[in-house]
């Protein structure tokens, strides 16, 4: 099979610690970490292969500034693309970020800078966000006689609701700060994000393998779903996850009253 190692990535590096966290880095910094067509394909092939190469979680950060400036505005205009290029290019971009989302494997992603547009596309199909004080959120499209093609309109409006959506894409509203947290765009606001992410992945890394499969799967599925559907396959991932050999120590440690307790520290 292969391995993280041979992948020939130009515009994403990689890198994994003795514990199996795989912290993947945005490499166009020059671009503002801009996603041309090159770099979502390379998207698409790393997440394809970690979930079977033994990644515990995954930190996702940027060099530079910022975090990503969404669609290479640049390439694009240089394309001159048709609508049928460019639906193919949207196409692309929803394989490459719901290999994020529906990968099983937790990915947190560390944010500064700008977020924007296509930025938060690939923010928004990572598991966790954590922010630090220079980032902002925003949906610029409108303005730019442009609309989203990466899957906003399913995770972003998932996070915030459609109202606030239209809002951003409509006036360009931008959010940062602690109104970012309390509309949903990030679940951390922190110093050090990529710090903070990393201590976030070294715990979710701790979880049985399997859990962290359901949660960072199994949710997102289960969302497509009919509530009656959803409440099946929810009992029925319960069943497997919860009769797992990994779980009956941790289990045990509770009944003899050895676990950490669960408590506000």
């Amino acid at each position: 099979m292969t391995t993280i190692d041979d992948l020939p990535l130009a515009n994403l590096a990689v890198k994994t610690d003795a514990d199996g966290i795989v912290t993947v880095t945005l490499n166009r910094a020059s671009k503002r970490n801009a996603l041309d067509a090159a770099t979502i394909e390379e998207l698409v092939t790393l997440f394809s292969l970690l979930p079977r190469a033994g990644a515990r979680a995954v930190v996702l950060r940027a060099e530079g500034e910022h975090f990503c400036a969404g669609l290479d505005l640049v390439e694009h205009l240089h394309e001159e693309r048709t609508a049928a290029d460019f639906m193919h290019v949207c196409l692309r971009w929803h394989e490459a970020f719901n290999k994020m989302e529906y990968s099983g494997v937790p990915i947190i992603a560390a944010l500064k800078g700008a977020v924007v547009g296509g930025g938060l596309e690939l923010a928004s199909s990572a598991h966790v966000r954590v922010a630090d004080a220079s980032t902002y959120f925003a949906l610029p499209e409108g303005q730019r006689g442009l609309f989203t093609g990466g899957g906003a309109t399913i995770r972003v409006s998932d996070l915030v609701g459609k109202a606030r959506m239209i809002d951003m894409m409509l006036t360009g509203r931008i959010y940062r700060g602690e109104e970012a947290v309390q509309v949903g765009l990030c679940q951390y606001l922190v110093e050090d994000s990529e710090a903070k992410a990393l201590e976030l992945a070294r715990a979710a890394a701790q979880n049985p393998p399997l859990s962290n499969f359901a949660i960072c799967s199994a949710i997102s599925h289960m969302q497509n779903m009919s509530a009656l559907d959803a409440a099946y396959a929810e009992a029925v991932v319960a069943g497997v996850v919860n009769t797992q050999a990994d779980a009956r120590g941790r289990l045990e440690a509770f009944a003899n009253k050895t676990a950490a307790r669960v408590k506000p520290v």
